[in-house]
């Protein structure tokens, strides 16, 4: 009764044991891969490192290729009941036959396996190039990331490429069929193409990378934002505001709009606090106290000049400006906030004011 066949796959007849077996072989192909990803695991602990080396490079390999075994040895359980089909008219069997397409189950095959090399040569190539850029002097994780990216879509262009040639499938002939097809596709889907282009010249130019602080100015009815870059997808990007939020852009952004990276040239920038204080004040001794709040501040340079500029005759009193340098931070405007909590607590200490707008109204009475 569990003989009897169930269905037929190919030149193969199917019965209840035949899908036991398939389902044992893959379950032991999936805790086997487990086990030795665990083994990898802890192997990379005890030797305190990250991934490096060429014996986690073979385990990582190892590891994938147990699903390639897995295959060959379902194909073989299915001999069970099938004593007369070898393996090789099995993979020949032609599940479509016409006369400009044929599939069979070595196409397939065949398929997967590219599939799952192409997996593994990413991984490959991703632990190659962690590992060079690490015995490298220069370890720039923005840079790894996008020589990573960059080889990703390659090896995944290829292998798609690869696959239509082991299909015997003309992308020539597909594309000059479908010119019209293609024209409206691209119509329709430009601003996708747009991000996409725009993706690959982030990618190549590496002017902004992961892990960098970029000030990125807004549109008409949208202000800047001071953001740091987390990822770049090929369509858009990942980046985390200062209030902690995740915020995905188009790449178009990136590359259109003008884009101040606060990573990159020099790591100090001068910094200005406006001040204004009333008429009458002593501006030697706003001047004073200004400069020396900026010294008293862990985070001012004091290497760099500190000065206090007057900047206006104003409506409400004299305007002021602090000027100081100090890094390029991520918190730079939590340091502006702890001067202005200085410069106010001087201020009240020393009665020096700061106006706030006068407005006088004059009421007539008409008889």
């Amino acid at each position: 009764m569990l003989s009897s066949t169930i269905f037929q796959l190919g030149p193969f007849k199917i019965c209840f044991w035949n899908i036991v077996f398939l389902a044992i072989i893959f379950f032991v192909a999936f805790v086997l891969r487990r086990l030795i990803l665990r083994f990898l695991k802890n192997y990379l602990k005890s030797a305190n490192i990250s991934i490096e080396g060429r014996r986690s490079t073979w385990l990582k390999l190892l590891s994938q290729s147990v699903y390639l075994f897995a295959i060959y040895f379902g194909v073989l359980s299915f001999r069970f009941n099938n004593e007369s089909i070898t393996f090789l008219e099995f993979i020949n069997y032609k599940l479509i036959d016409l006369k400009t397409f044929n599939l069979t189950f070595y196409h397939i095959l065949v398929i997967i396996i590219v599939f799952i090399g192409t997996r593994m040569l990413v991984n490959v190539t991703k632990l190659y190039l962690i590992q060079k850029f690490k015995s490298t002097k220069i370890n720039d994780d923005g840079t790894e990331y996008v020589y990573i990216q960059i080889s990703k879509y390659i090896i995944y262009l290829l292998s798609f490429l690869l696959t239509c040639k082991i299909l015997a499938i003309d992308l020539s002939l597909i594309l000059t069929g479908s010119v019209g097809l293609l024209v409206g596709f691209g119509l329709g889907l430009q601003d996708v193409f747009k991000d996409l282009i725009a993706g690959v010249v982030l990618l190549l130019e590496g002017n902004i990378k992961i892990g960098d602080i970029v000030e990125i100015s807004g549109s008409s009815n949208q202000s800047s934002v001071v953001a740091k870059i987390l990822k770049i997808n090929p369509r858009t990007t990942q980046i985390e505001t200062r209030e902690g939020n995740v915020l995905i852009i188009p790449n178009t952004r990136l590359t259109q709009h003008q884009v101040e990276n606060w990573s990159h040239g020099s790591a100090l920038s001068r910094f200005t606090i406006e001040i204004v204080v009333d008429y009458g004040s002593d501006i030697e001794l706003v001047s004073k106290l200004l400069i020396d709040t900026a010294m008293s501040h862990p985070k001012v340079k004091k290497n760099q000049p500190i000065f206090v500029r007057m900047a206006n005759f104003s409506d409400n009193g004299l305007a002021v400006e602090l000027i100081f340098w100090a890094d390029q931070s991520w918190d730079i405007n939590n340091y502006k906030s702890d001067l202005r909590f200085e410069i106010n607590r001087l201020f009240q200490q020393h009665k020096i004011l700061i106006p706030y707008p006068k407005r006088s109204v004059e009421l007539t009475h008409k008889v």
